[in-house]
Formats: C-alpha cells, sequence, structure tokens
C-alpha cells in the first residue's frame, strides 16, 4: 500500500468539516451505539473479562467503486472454487510449499500434519471453507480492485461488520442525510458464514453433535466471536456451540470408535471453526500441535482442514498469480481472465535463478514492493525502503518463507476515525479502506455442494499506516458508501 501526494481523494459520502458542537454529539452518540449493539472488542492494554470498548470505527462510510465493489461479490464463488480446487491438490501444495518448509517452521509443523492424514486417508472427506478475499482499489488501473490476500483460517470480522451498517445508517440519520441509506449495500455476513457451518452440521447428520469453537486463551475481539455463538444459538436452537482452546482440546478430547471426535467424555463434535490456530504463538507446546493432529483425524468436519490452511499460506498466492498455474485450477477461459485481473505482481524468493533475479529487484527498487512472510494476524510485512536491511539480515535458504508483492496504490478518503481515548472532537483524516468479500465453499475432493458469497467488510487505515489489523490496533471497521463515475457522487 502507497500513497503520496499526487494520490486522487474519493469523493466523500457527505461534505466535511461537521460543525464542532454537532460532532461532537454525534460522536457521543455513536460510541455508546457501538458498544450498546455489540461493535466491541475487549481492550488489550487494560484488558478485563468484564468490560468492553468500542471496537475503532469510521463515523460516516468511507466511499468505494461501486463497479468495483460489484465486481469483487460476483468473482467471490470463483475465488471459492478456486481454493478449494487448489486445496484438494496434493502435488500442487506439496510442490508450491516445499522450499518453504524448509526455513518456516511453522508451516513445515502444517505441512507435517498434512503429510502425515494423507499417509492415514483422510477420515472426513467434506471441508467447509468460511474465506475472506482482501482488496485493495489500484489507482494506477482506474481504481481496479487487486487482491491483497485471501483468508482460509479465521476470517474474522464478519459479525460486527454486519453490525456497523445500522451503526453508520444510524450517524447518517443523526445528521440528516438519511437519502445516502440507498447507497450502503446490505451486508447479511453474519448470517452467510453461519449457515455454512450449519450447512455442515446438516451434512454430519448427527442430531446431539455440536459446533465446536477453537478459540484463543484470551479473545480480545470476542464480540464478532461470539455473534456467530449466538446467531446459531438463536436461529437453530437445536444446536449447541462449545468452544475450546487447542490446550483444553489436548486435555479432554479423544477419538471415538468410528473417529468421532469426542470431548469432555461423550460430546461428539460435527463440526470444528478454527479461530485460533494460524500463529505460532497458539502452539506454546507439543500438547497443542497434537491437537490439531487429533482434530485433523477425526470425522469432524473442519473449517478450515488443515488442506485448506495451506492453501492459503502466501507462498500459494505467489504461485497463483502465474496464468500458467491458474489454468490448473480453472477452465473457464473467461472466469481464469477476470480473477487473473486482480492479482497483482507476486515474486517468488526462492534460491534459485527466478528468486535471487527479484531478490536482485527488490535490493534496486524497494520502494515499489512489500515483503511479507508466511504469518496471519497483522503487523509482519516489511515496507518499502526497509526491505534491502531485511533481506540482507536473511539467508539465501531462509528468503524462501516470505514473498515479495507490487506494492498497490490505493486512492485516499478522508473522515473522522473514532478509537477508544481518541481526541474530542476527533480530526479529519487521510484515510486507505480495503474492501474484504467473505465467501462459504463446501465439499469433498470431487464435489462442491455449496458455493456461495458471504457479505463483505471494509476496514480503513490512516494513510500514513502500513499495517491495516483492526484486531492488532492498526485500523478501524468501515463499510462501503458505493459511488459511480459518472454522477455528481463520483470519484474524485
Amino acid at each position: 500500500m502507497s500513497v503520496d501526494e499526487n494520490t486522487p481523494v474519493l469523493r466523500g459520502c457527505i461534505k466535511l468539516p461537521l460543525n464542532k458542537e454537532e460532532l461532537i454529539e454525534v460522536t457521543a452518540k455513536a460510541k455508546d451505539y457501538a458498544i450498546m449493539h455489540g461493535a466491541a472488542m475487549r481492550s488489550k492494554t487494560s484488558f478485563s473479562p468484564d468490560s468492553l470498548n468500542f471496537a475503532p470505527f469510521v463515523l460516516v462510510p468511507s466511499s468505494f467503486p461501486r463497479k468495483e465493489f460489484e465486481k469483487a461479490i460476483v468473482l467471490q464463488p470463483i475465488i471459492n472454487r478456486l481454493m478449494h480446487n487448489v486445496a484438494h491438490d496434493e502435488e500442487f501444495i506439496t510442490t508450491t510449499l516445499a522450499e518453504t518448509i524448509k526455513v518456516d517452521e511453522f508451516t513445515a509443523n502444517l505441512f507435517n500434519i498434512y503429510r502425515k492424514v494423507l499417509a492415514l486417508g483422510f477420515t472426513q472427506a467434506y471441508s467447509v471453507g468460511l474465506l475472506r478475499s482482501d482488496y485493495l482499489a489500484h489507482v494506477y488501473e482506474g481504481c481496479a480492485i487487486k487482491q491483497v490476500e485471501i483468508n482460509t483460517i479465521a476470517s474474522s470480522f464478519g459479525g460486527i461488520a454486519t453490525h456497523l451498517v445500522p451503526l453508520q445508517n444510524f450517524v447518517l440519520r443523526e445528521l440528516g442525510h438519511a437519502e445516502k441509506l440507498q447507497r450502503m449495500p446490505k451486508n447479511e455476513a453474519l448470517a452467510g458464514l453461519c449457515d455454512g457451518m450449519v450447512k455442515a452440521w446438516n451434512i454430519y447428520a448427527k442430531p446431539e453433535s455440536v459446533i465446536l469453537f477453537i478459540i484463543e486463551d484470551i479473545s480480545y475481539n470476542i464480540c464478532d466471536q461470539r455473534f456467530h455463538e449466538f446467531y446459531i444459538r438463536e436461529t437453530y436452537p437445536h444446536i449447541k456451540v462449545l468452544r475450546r482452546t487447542l490446550t483444553e482440546v489436548h486435555n479432554e478430547g479423544k477419538l471415538g470408535q468410528s473417529k468421532e471426535l469426542l470431548l469432555s467424555g461423550n460430546t461428539e463434535v460435527a463440526v470444528i471453526y478454527f479461530r485460533a490456530g494460524y500463529e505460532p504463538g497458539h502452539y506454546p507446546t507439543q500438547g497443542e500441535w497434537d491437537a490439531r493432529y487429533l482434530m485433523e483425524t477425526s470425522l469432524a468436519i473442519k473449517c478450515p482442514s488443515i488442506q485448506y490452511h495451506l492453501a492459503g499460506t502466501k507462498k500459494v498466492q505467489q504461485a497463483l498469480a502465474q496464468p500458467a498455474v491458474l489454468e490448473r485450477f480453472i477452465n473457464d477461459p473467461e472466469e481464469m481472465k477476470a480473477v487473473g485481473k486482480i492479482f497483482t505482481g507476486l515474486y517468488s524468493m526462492d534460491d534459485n535463478e527466478v528468486g535471487n533475479a527479484n531478490y536482485e529487484m527488490a535490493m534496486r527498487t524497494p520502494e515499489k514492493f512489500v515483503l511479507k512472510p508466511q504469518r496471519e494476524g497483522g503487523g509482519n510485512n516489511v515496507y518499502g525502503l526497509d526491505i534491502p536491511d531485511a533481506l540482507k539480515r536473511m539467508s539465501r535458504v531462509e528468503r524462501s518463507a516470505w514473498i515479495l508483492m507490487d506494492l498497490i496504490h490505493p486512492p485516499l478518503s478522508q473522515g473522522y476515525m473514532i478509537r477508544p481515548g481518541s481526541d474530542v472532537p476527533p480530526q479529519i483524516v487521510d484515510m486507505v479502506s480495503e474492501l474484504g468479500i467473505f465467501g462459504v465453499v463446501i465439499g469433498d475432493a470431487d464435489h462442491i455442494i455449496h458455493n456461495y458469497q458471504a457479505g463483505h467488510m471494509l476496514r480503513t487505515k490512516l494513510s500514513t499506516a502500513n499495517e491495516g489489523g483492526v484486531a492488532a490496533g492498526l485500523g478501524a471497521l468501515d463499510s462501503p458508501y458505493l459511488i459511480d463515475s459518472d454522477d455528481e457522487d463520483g470519484y474524485y
């Protein structure tokens, strides 16, 4: 992500700045609305299980090109199918990650589980993908969307994002701009994602079985998780939801006679929804890895299964950006062309002729790139002029755990970012927005039985911030306000 003084600014939802008194009043209302409607998180700096802060949010929705939003919506089922096909291609995953697993211990541990499960044969043929494809608009290509990454595990904020639309609708009405609401697309991410888990529960077809959420020891993003749990319990009261850490699964989990996963003696698990397990810190001991392996060998339907988890690695994303590779997984020429257009330049850093040439390219013009490791959770990338020093500290072999990506140049928007403890009244800031489209795909190696787009989210960050994770404390939740290039609410 890169901006400069020539970066265009999208025309805003409403005219800013607001009158100071009006701004102070509506901000106070919005903060209370957020807390009272669950757009909230636990504080990392003053944590208490008994209290919440409102989640950082943008006061009024940020502009996003309608044509590109609609493109992302239409593409999502194609991307779902692409990732499903990738996850079920053993040769491709093995070959693509061959160098990465030599130097990245975490990915190697995941791959080791995958290898062992393959050797035994998958107990459960079905997998669930609750995916999120993230995009930035790229001003150098007419604000066309470019994919930042694809998330195949713990794709978060579907719950809070669903509730952010009513919050910003409330703010716009309070400000006398109810007519603007028609440009805010409905967002049913929570229902779409939860219904995917329930569809998997129905496939498992055991009425007494439960859905298991795998959680961190401390869940700061508690509301987003609980929204999923409570939606299932309220909409499908016959389905029970349990929450367990990997450590707790290690201590109380076992396999039954048919390899069903049993907790606390005899509670059978139909579906496992991972909201943890995507970074090394979630596995403090071998016990947590043993728990992951236990679950992968069980009859429970995983979200994601180990092959889906590996399909979401940055190295796989880099490989898919090559047309010859994409052709392996998408048969329709028009679909392949459409997906190919959303990819930006992605380059291997392996210790071979191609990787070494890419290394030299990064050293010559680092300002054009971002360096990405096999890590989730935000705050791990290396940007621009910091890249040469980072690369110099790595051996040729260590570089294989990273990929190089062209910097995307998104347009700016301007607005009020509301964060706990921030100034009152808030100041207008320059921001950039990243669109996430959720998708649900369920199937086995031969058939996909459910495949649909399942809502969206918008994360907005200061234009000066490279990282944008809300849970990591670097971004704010938002909703898209759709604009067209040929009317009075156009781009610039």
